[in-house]
């Protein structure tokens, strides 16, 4: 909206195979000449010289989204490269459109991925991928709404055609709409018209008889900018916390025994919030990291900084610290993962709510222990709240 191992056992190899040569030139050494000798040995130490093994390197999917965009500029900037250096590691950023990012994540093409809570249950979780969220980025403040012709009502949306890209969180946010107003009982009425975002826009704008929509900035703005009678009824401001914006990172990844996963991590986390820095400072520095975070998704910087308005970041180590330790974020994700298990997208063969786990910072589990699919790990964020990246 991967790197190679190595370890002792290649070092055991070039040990075994240099005492090899040694035995070999010394059954050789009496019949040989002295110069002859000499040229052998130095070969052989040629041979056996170390090669200096390639750095890890891990790759980023990312997709266009103000709380994202943000990774594009890190690159770009040479912030990303300065970090990665630093730890040794090679960090690649690729830009996917947003459900292709999740693929190859779930796929294990690529070793972390900016996405949502929603979909870190209803994809990586779901498929039985074990993943953690490493950096708590943002979450929406404004930036999802539910847009309505002809003054129509909450109440009145039932029966209505609704366009929206359903089961994801435009599709979560309806629903809460219609539970925080009191209108719960009405969810199963709602007529549903599944529309990709790509092509949202123009069939709403397009056809007056598309009364309501459901979707995310930009698209929110274009709507609002030329649909006239088009009015806010509901955004995720109302909701705050509720739509959160993640990079997550296949555990095991995080566990390697080398050392390198939890190498990336410090690097990407000390990149991630150099670039905050930047992006929320005074003068010359911010401008910078604003409008390269524009021009990853093509935006002006007026329309990038109208995103920003409506997209809460936790732009300090020590907002998103504390909200990721926090009772709160345990009550938000109760919701989502309710809302997943409602509508099916937990994954297969799963009879309850609690077949998928989600670990918390303070080691408490929600769902059962055994089945833990997603952690929020703050270590990492604090590291750099500590200043010890």
């Amino acid at each position: 909206m991967h790197c190679r191992i190595y370890g002792n056992h290649s070092r055991s190899l070039r040990d075994a195979a240099g005492s090899r040569l040694f035995i070999s030139v010394c059954r050789l050494c009496r019949s040989l000449p002295f110069a002859a000798l000499v040229t052998l040995i130095s070969v052989g130490f040629v041979l056996e010289a170390p090669a200096h093994a390639a750095a890890p390197t891990f790759t980023v999917g990312w997709s266009v989204y103000a709380g994202w965009n943000p990774y594009f500029y890190m690159a770009k900037s040479g912030i990303l490269k300065k970090w990665a250096d630093k730890y040794g590691v090679v960090i690649k950023v690729q830009r996917f459109d947003y459900a292709a990012s999740l693929d190859a994540f779930v796929g294990k093409n690529i070793d972390a991925c900016t996405m949502t809570n929603m979909e870190a249950l209803d994809m990586p979780a779901a498929a039985g991928v074990d993943s953690t969220a490493m950096i708590v980025g943002d979450y929406s403040n404004g930036n999802d709404a539910v847009l309505a012709r002809n003054n129509l009502t909450l109440a009145q949306l039932p029966g209505k055609r609704i366009m929206l890209v359903q089961k994801t969180v435009s599709e979560y946010l309806l629903e809460r709409a219609m539970d925080v107003n009191g209108l719960a009982a009405q969810i199963p009425q709602l007529h549903l018209m599944n529309t990709s975002d790509s092509d949202l826009v123009g069939a709403f704008l397009g056809n007056q008889s598309n009364q309501v929509a459901v979707t995310w900035k930009p698209l929110v703005s274009q709507i609002l900018a030329q649909g006239g009678n088009v009015k806010p009824l509901f955004d995720s401001s109302k909701i705050p916390g509720e739509i959160l914006d993640l990079l997550v990172v296949r555990t095991d990844i995080l566990q390697r025994s080398d050392g390198s996963g939890a190498r990336f991590a410090k690097a990407i986390t000390g990149a991630w919030y150099e670039t905050m820095t930047q992006l929320t400072a005074q003068g010359a520095a911010s401008q910078a990291a604003i409008s390269g975070s524009a021009s990853a998704s093509g935006d002006s910087v007026a329309s990038y900084k109208e995103q920003l308005r409506t997209t809460y970041l936790f732009s300090t180590p020590k907002s998103a610290v504390e909200f990721s330790e926090s009772p709160t974020i345990k009550q938000k994700m109760d919701l989502v993962r309710q809302f997943c298990f409602r509508h099916q997208l937990l994954g297969q063969n799963i009879t309850s709510v609690n077949d998928v786990g989600i670990r918390y910072p303070d080691g408490s589990v929600q769902g059962k222990g055994d089945r833990v699919r997603l952690r929020i790990d703050s270590s990492y964020m604090k590291l750099a709240e500590q200043g010890k990246l």
